[in-house]
């Protein structure tokens, strides 16, 4: 049976390169833009490659993590921190980063995402996916932020939550999502405004005090 598994994906890895070289052919004259919408095509390649970036041996791993409501909250922080960028608070993948991708980002809460095993979403958050925009998360390490397997199994548990997020879940990601230097200035000038500060009130007395 093993080996009869291992033809078909073999057969069915053959007719992806193929449809993928004809496309390739067919692109080649008007360039490979990620500007442009990825074909039927490619949209259904793309699905394809998702289910097999997990090797057989991973789909069908347990999560070791109990779902509660304190796994939820750290697994929600973590996506607003480390995910959301490109797959929006709400898993939509509705973000100007998300968006740009090619492909670009699934909207998550739908089937295509929902239907794989907990051991494939595990594996891919984990090992990425090549040829894609999502990186490999298993063993990075941001600072005092690291990424290890409870993270990535706590994240699985958030993946299959997506679908009933709600909007005060994602108002209060908002406040924990990365922001841009010009949004933490902005952040800083409304706080010096509600506090009664002048614009630059400190910046100007610390230089009369020099």
């Amino acid at each position: 049976m093993h080996k009869v598994s291992l033809v078909l994906a073999g057969a069915l890895l053959a007719v992806i390169v193929a449809l993928i070289g004809g496309g390739i052919f067919v692109m080649g004259a008007r360039g490979f833009s990620a500007r442009e919408n990825p074909s039927a095509l490619e949209r259904w390649t793309a699905r394809r490659v998702r289910r097999m970036a997990a090797p057989g041996d991973a789909n069908n791993l347990a999560n070791p993590i109990p779902d509660s409501p304190e796994v939820l909250a750290e697994a929600r922080a973590h996506w607003a921190d480390h995910c959301a960028g490109c797959h929006a608070n709400n898993g939509s993948g509705d973000t100007e980063m998300g968006k740009r991708m090619y492909p670009p980002a699934p909207d998550m809460r739908q089937s295509d995402t929902q239907q794989m095993t907990d051991g494939e979403l595990f594996f891919i958050i984990q090992n990425g996916i090549r040829l894609t925009g999502m990186p490999a998360w298993g063993g990075a390490n941001h600072g005092a932020h690291s990424h290890d397997e409870e993270d990535s199994w706590k994240l699985v548990r958030f993946v299959r939550h997506l679908p009933q997020v709600t909007a005060e879940e994602e108002h209060e990601m908002q406040s924990l999502n990365p922001k841009s230097p010009d949004e933490l200035q902005e952040e800083q000038e409304e706080k010096e405004f509600l506090n009664g500060e002048q614009p630059h009130e400190h910046t100007e007395h610390e230089h009369h005090h020099h």
